[in-house]
């Protein structure tokens, strides 16, 4: 794997100040070995097993939040975003609590109320399921922030981290994360007016790639911009997953069956990502 343009950590038993100097000053930090072989293999295992339900179910939404289905390289029917999954699996219920998360909410800064893991909040443990074909609904994902969120929901854009556990390699040429260092403490229109939210997929000359392995744990800033890059190569060298979790503070706000669509999610539905 080709070395990245930024420094690898590990994450031990407290965050160092090097670490949080670092995420202070880009937005984002990089740690290998997370979790292990097998227990990637066991999340990708329950996942499969999610899918299969949702699809069974003719599923069309979690929580108010859309399922984004797609169709796989045999052209089985596929979920290729699948949003508050560990509410499906006990396994990944079960993986949230691993004492190492908690480890990392010092990042979210000393004014963070409440600090906790959003399971149950914003998407809940979001599962993106990247393979670059013909017939694939999920092959990039364009420029944005995830604290555009919180302006749709009509709040104060609050502290956040999104926090990525890697199931896949992304080695350069097969696509994965781009983001721009130091962008998330710009300002308020710098997060509103910086790109064209989903649509802009060009890169940006200070865009830096995140070039991770199967079992990485990656930490970024809500308010970075980023994208996803598309593969350069099809098929199934292409695919990719990852799972995001959201880290909030602030005001508890659970999500349930019977919560609407926001905005954000009816208008990212119609753009055309492929």
């Amino acid at each position: 794997m080709k070395k990245a343009k930024y420094p690898y950590f590990t994450l031990g038993n407290e965050l160092t100040k090097e670490q949080i100097t670092f995420f202070e000053e880009n937005g984002f930090i990089h740690f290998k070995n997370f979790i292990s072989k097998e227990t990637v293999a066991r999340i990708i295992q329950e996942s499969k097993q999610v899918e299969k339900k949702w699809i069974a179910e003719n599923r069309e939404k979690v929580n108010g939040v859309p399922i984004k289905y797609g169709t796989d390289l045999d052209g089985s029917k596929i979920v290729q975003r699948f949003a508050f999954c560990s509410q499906f699996s006990d396994y990944l219920h079960e993986f949230m609590k691993d004492p190492r998360f908690p480890i990392l909410f010092p990042l979210l800064g000393d004014g963070c109320v409440d600090p906790r893991i959003g399971e149950n909040e914003k998407d809940g443990m979001i599962l993106n399921h990247y393979v670059n074909s013909e017939n694939s609904n999920y092959t990039r994902l364009g420029w944005h922030t995830d604290s555009l969120r919180d302006v749709f929901y009509g709040k104060k854009i609050m502290p956040m981290l999104n926090v990525g556990v890697h199931l896949s390699d992304a080695a350069e040429g097969l696509g994965g994360l781009r983001l721009i260092p130091g962008s998330h403490n710009k300002g308020i229109f710098n997060i509103l007016f910086r790109k064209k939210y989903f649509i802009d997929h060009k890169p940006d000359k200070d865009e830096i790639s995140m070039s991770t392995e199967a079992g990485d744990l990656t930490v970024h800033d809500g308010r970075i911009w980023h994208r996803v890059a598309q593969s350069t190569i099809k098929g199934e060298q292409s695919r990719r997953r990852v799972i995001y979790v959201p880290f909030i503070c602030g005001n508890y706000e659970p999500k349930n069956e019977k919560s609407s669509t926001v905005i954000y999610h009816k208008l990212s539905s119609v753009i055309n990502i492929k």
